[in-house]
């Protein structure tokens, strides 16, 4: 673990890092989990199946960093635009890793939805999603970046 430059800074950073990450994870996962339901019921292929999850996950995922930020009155445009600048790097970290560790799982891809494959494998890659894009929300987030930009307009704390 690398420390706060200016020391005393780095619990609240990892703080803030973590509920970002969790934040986010929690978006990518509702649209991740929608898409490979509705592709393996649907039969789909696994490139269709990953194809919908990663458009579901990017979708669900700026849409709870946006829902807050509409609610607080703010425009549309620059709510869209914080939503992109925050969440962009995390939910790509996360689906690259979400996606590739679920191919890599022998047979979870064609595992069917009553199969604890299916439903185990997505749980651990969502977990090592989230742990791949912890450092690069902290990052973000030290140099002012990421959530700490949503952060600001937020009216309460995590």
């Amino acid at each position: 673990m690398d420390h706060a430059p200016h020391g005393g800074g780095g619990s609240s950073l990892n703080h803030l890092a973590f509920s970002a990450t969790v934040h986010c994870l929690t978006g990518c996962s509702i649209g991740e989990v929608l898409g490979m339901v509705i592709g393996t019921a649907l039969g789909w292929s696994n490139s269709a199946t990953i194809l919908i999850s990663i458009a579901l996950a990017f979708a669900s995922g700026y849409a709870l960093t946006l829902l807050p930020l509409l609610r607080a009155g703010m425009a549309l445009v620059t709510a869209l635009g914080l939503a992109l600048a925050s969440d962009t790097l995390s939910i790509t970290i996360m689906e690259i890793v979400d996606n590739a560790v679920v191919l890599l799982i022998p047979g979870a891809m064609n595992a069917g939805l009553s199969d604890w494959l299916f439903w185990g494998s997505l749980v651990v890659s969502l977990v090592l999603a989230g742990i791949a894009a912890f450092p690069a929300n902290r990052w973000l987030i030290s140099r002012g970046q990421g959530h700490a930009l949503v952060h600001k307009h937020h009216g309460h704390h995590h």
